[in-house]
């Protein structure tokens, strides 16, 4: 029942995606400016990492991208309970699991794609990383889209408007991206912020990715990022299920 259920939703939106191909490859547009006019600054500077400084910059960039698109899904259904489509959902036999995750699913389809040509541009531009490294680097931002995207979707669910919506998700956006390392590694950083930066989550899977596009698949980086992007993606979506249960009720 859950999996038909999931199927049914996720093929609801993603065929929606699919029909906004222009919104499909908008979105991986800032992440490539990024790619074009950033990477080459760094070709050749010391970034106190293990390999080049594509195999520093792409991960991080890849992890950009699940981070602010999934972060700001939640728009979508705050416009969908202004046009009654989520109280129609919601009075149907449906599971309340079913409708989060197809939703979820859709946006970790559609990043994971997007990520797929940013890594192909860079390879492109010079990276080189292991194949193994590459497709751990996807299963990464799958788990980061679950999890934002369950978040996002939570909060659309219990704001009214996306007035109220936006500056919300900018609070969260902005310091994670600055305190997680995602341009550069944050071991460049001074010492307290280095050390500010361990309280935030997305660090680990930013090192982890990083390893695993040097060959590094056993490291300490490796399993704090597991643990932490599985144990993200498992709260995430479980607080995003009870909000889907109980928002309306």
């Amino acid at each position: 029942m859950l999996l038909h259920d999931t199927a049914l939703i996720y093929g609801r939106y993603l065929r929606q995606s699919l029909r906004s191909r222009f919104a499909l490859l908008f979105g991986v547009l800032t992440p490539l400016l990024y790619l074009l006019f950033f990477g080459p600054l760094l070709t050749g500077l010391p970034l106190g990492g293990q390999g080049s400084s594509w195999q520093v910059l792409v991960p991080g960039l890849l992890l950009q991208l699940g981070l602010f698109g999934a972060l700001f899904a939640g728009f979508t259904v705050i416009l969908e309970k202004g046009q009654g489509v989520v109280e129609r959902m919601r009075v149907t036999p449906v599971s309340r699991l079913a409708l989060l995750l197809g939703r979820v699913l859709r946006d970790a389809t559609v990043f994971v794609f997007q990520a797929v040509l940013l890594v192909l541009a860079a390879l492109v531009m010079g990276l080189r990383a292991p194949l193994a490294g590459v497709l751990i680097g996807f299963a990464f931002v799958a788990l980061l889209t679950l999890s934002l995207a369950s978040l996002s979707y939570a909060l659309g669910m219990k704001v009214r408007t996306p007035q109220e919506f936006g500056p919300l998700i900018n609070m969260v956006s902005m310091p994670s991206m600055l305190l997680s390392g995602l341009m550069l590694p944050m071991t460049l950083a001074p010492a307290w912020l280095d050390v500010l930066s361990h309280f935030v989550p997305f660090r680990y899977l930013v090192d982890a990715v990083r390893d695993a596009y040097v060959g590094e698949y056993t490291s300490a980086h490796m399993l704090y990022g597991v643990l932490a992007a599985v144990g993200f993606t498992a709260l995430s979506v479980t607080a995003g299920t009870r909000v889907f249960r109980t928002t309306g009720a």
